[in-house]
């Protein structure tokens, strides 16, 4: 989920910080990361969702060079302090790593669907089909 400025909301933490930085208003510009799904991953999740009920995804830089978001029934994922809300994927929340966040934060994110199985505790694994993050580059607000 985003704010209403725009910026997404970081668990576990008060919503006007983000790392590395003061408070938002005190940042000259801000990139606004935002996340959209493909019509794949669209219909890999409902199959998911209807298995496994209500799922969360989260990203990291763990494996595939990041590459890789991981699928999870809502509860058999802890999320940390550092784990930024990004937006909704298809009535699934999606989380990144700060560390992701970092380094991708220019970047809007792609949810899609490839050939292949899943990370082994991901709930796409199995299905011969897996979840990929794309990314293209976000416009940057202009400074203030």
């Amino acid at each position: 989920m985003l704010r209403a400025d725009g910026l997404p909301t970081y668990f576990g933490r008060s919503s006007s910080r983000r790392p590395g930085f003061g408070r938002v208003a005190d940042i000259p510009w801000a990139f606004v990361m935002q996340i959209s799904v493909t019509g794949a991953a669209l219909d890999l999740l409902a199959e998911i969702v209807a298995d496994a009920g209500p799922v969360l995804f989260h990203q990291s830089g763990g494996c595939c060079d990041g590459s890789s978001p991981m699928c999870y029934a809502i509860g058999d994922f802890l999320l940390g302090d550092h784990d930024v809300l990004v937006g909704d994927a298809g009535g699934a929340a999606f989380y990144i790593g700060a560390a992701q966040y970092e380094a991708w934060k220019h970047t809007d994110l792609i949810l899609d669907v490839v050939p292949g199985r899943g990370g082994m505790f991901s709930l796409d694994n199995g299905r011969e089909r897996r979840f990929l993050i794309r990314s293209s580059v976000c416009g940057v607000a202009a400074p203030r």
